[in-house]
């Protein structure tokens, strides 16, 4: 749509402009495939309902079930720990070279074999599915959806490769030294290169040849609820190297192993699982997927084609939601908010709107400010007239309409993010805010009075009446405004760009669509009802 289009699809919704119907506006800014919600609103939940009838069912086999397995998880975790120390004996916890040798041969069998008998001791019914790739066919193996702590039953049918874990794990007593006899590759929460020293462990590990033991990876990073595949990270598809898929399916009635960030806790899902007569668990081996010249440069584009195959497979959707999310929705609970209101696809939106976690986050404390007293946690056109301060106009619902993408009548946190960056940011320019300042400032004494910024924004909000003093009184420090404290408002709440450059589009269209002779010239125009120059009054908006 052209700029004049644009502000006349404004301008039909302001009293008295007696053009088109409102009702049959197009809207402003055309909306992008990109950027419409994901498929599954929110995989971090997990909510398992049980009847009646099954709770007593599970009181009674617990009676029997848990003590018994409890005692045998205890045993075989006793057991395996000599087998473990004599595998790591004399090694340092960071490994410079692969464990070979006597020890290997004689501790690596028994250890898969307690693996084996721990998790049948838990009542996992396990079946394989496919071919499991040698080191040297595919030195990593990326394992998904990734959704409880029960998942690492696949590096043991996997038979034991390295997996990558926290420095921190490996210091507990009993599992620490189980760690360690997989050979892991650490990750140190203190070492600020440590994300660089785990990429280059890693490549040195896939490219050495078989030398090394298998690397297995959880490229998601985060547990689910296996409703979707969510971002792979690209630490294991770096190396350039092929990796062998490895889906996970636990086709049970009632699921009593997810553990995601709301739902049961640990022991609770312990106590559930260890009550059930058995639980079943389907791991099949993918075939190995070669990436191509392009994607061994682009290991995101790898890790995508690996993660649409995967999702493909087990029938469900992807999203771009990552870890990053969960750390919004923790602190959207923090705020009083629904927990959910804080999932935003983080990878997709500060990929594409170019915004950091700290500018997302900030974006939160703003949205929960404004949303806090509605019911939901979502904004209504109600609590939008109230935190701008202005009344609810035609401008103001075509503002409103803009960040409520789905056309629901409430905007939710991203869509609010969204808004801020696509719609309001860009046209926050400094060109626009001096324009802005110029059209306010009707005397040009380098000043804004409080009626003049009455006259201005009656006129571009179409309410004759309006009472602006609650607002003036927010951006002056005394009788009038500066050009500094306009500057600062209006970079601090660019929700008011698009009033500002709606109006100020409106004019434009209005000058030059006047007879040539009839057109004021632009040293005339300057400070009334248009900018400078016609390239000054373009806004800098992007279509999203």
């Amino acid at each position: 749509m052209s700029r004049c289009g644009e502000a006349a699809a404004v301008a039909a919704t302001v009293p008295g402009a007696d053009v088109g119907n409102a009702g049959l506006r197009p809207p402003m800014v055309p909306r992008q495939a990109s950027f419409f919600p994901p498929p599954v609103r929110n995989p971090f939940v997990q909510q398992t309902r049980m009847g009646a009838a099954k709770r007593v069912q599970m009181f009674f086999l617990g009676i029997i079930l848990l003590p018994v397995r409890a005692i045998l998880v205890v045993v075989t975790l006793l057991l395996s720990w000599p087998f473990a120390a004599i595998l790591t004996a004399c090694c340092p916890e960071r490994l410079t070279h692969p464990i070979t040798g006597w020890r290997r041969k004689m501790a690596q069998p028994a250890l898969k074999f307690l693996g084996h008998v721990l998790f049948f001791s838990m009542g996992f019914v396990v079946s394989v599915k496919g071919k499991i790739a040698s080191p040297v066919e595919a030195p990593i193996f990326v394992v998904a959806p990734h959704s409880t702590f029960f998942d690492g039953i696949a590096c043991v049918v996997a038979g034991l490769p390295s997996m990558v874990s926290r420095n921190e794990n490996v210091q507990v007593p009993l599992i620490g030294r189980l760690l360690r006899a997989v050979q892991p590759v650490l990750v140190s929460r203190v070492d600020p290169d440590s994300r660089k020293n785990t990429i280059n462990e890693i490549i040195r590990r896939a490219t050495s040849g078989g030398e090394w033991p298998q690397i297995l990876v959880f490229p998601e990073g985060t547990c689910t609820n296996r409703s979707c595949l969510i971002t792979f990270k690209p630490g294991a598809f770096i190396p350039g190297v092929p990796v062998q898929p490895v889906l996970l399916r636990y086709p049970n009635k009632l699921d009593t192993v997810t553990w995601t960030w709301q739902g049961y806790t640990f022991i609770q899902l312990c106590i559930l699982t260890w009550c059930q007569p058995f639980t079943k668990v389907e791991v099949e081996f993918m075939p190995v997927q070669v990436p191509s010249d392009e994607e061994k440069s682009d290991p995101v584009l790898f890790a995508g084609r690996v993660r649409n195959l995967m999702a493909e497979a087990l029938g469900i959707p992807v999203t771009d939601h990552t870890y990053e999310d969960c750390r919004l929705m923790i602190s959207a609970g923090q705020l009083t908010l629904p927990m959910e209101a804080g999932l935003v696809e983080f990878t997709k939106i500060s990929r594409k709107l170019k915004l950091d976690w700290d500018g997302i986050r900030k974006h939160l404390d703003e949205y929960a400010a404004i949303a806090s007293s509605s019911k939901g946690g979502r904004i209504g056109i109600e609590e939008f007239a109230e935190y701008l301060k202005l009344p609810v106009s035609d401008v103001l619902r075509q503002l409103f309409a803009l960040f409520d993408r789905n056309h629901d009548g409430s905007i939710d946190f991203r869509e609010y993010v969204i808004g801020l960056a696509v719609l309001c940011n860009p046209a926050n320019t400094e060109d626009i805010i001096q324009v802005a300042f110029k059209l306010f400032d009707v005397d040009e004494d380098g000043y804004i009075s409080e009626q003049e910024f009455s006259t201005i924004l009656q006129a571009a909000l179409g309410v004759p009446d309006l009472d602006v003093s609650g607002l003036f009184k927010e951006i002056a420090h005394g009788d009038s405004v500066s050009f500094e404290e306009f500057r600062s408002f209006a970079l601090k709440h660019p929700e008011y760009a698009k009033i500002f450059t709606t109006y100020l589009d409106l004019q434009t269209c209005y000058v030059f669509s006047l007879p040539e002779k009839s057109q004021p010239s632009p040293s005339s125009a300057s400070n009334k009802v248009s900018p400078e120059n016609r390239d000054e009054s373009t806004s800098d908006k992007k279509d999203d």
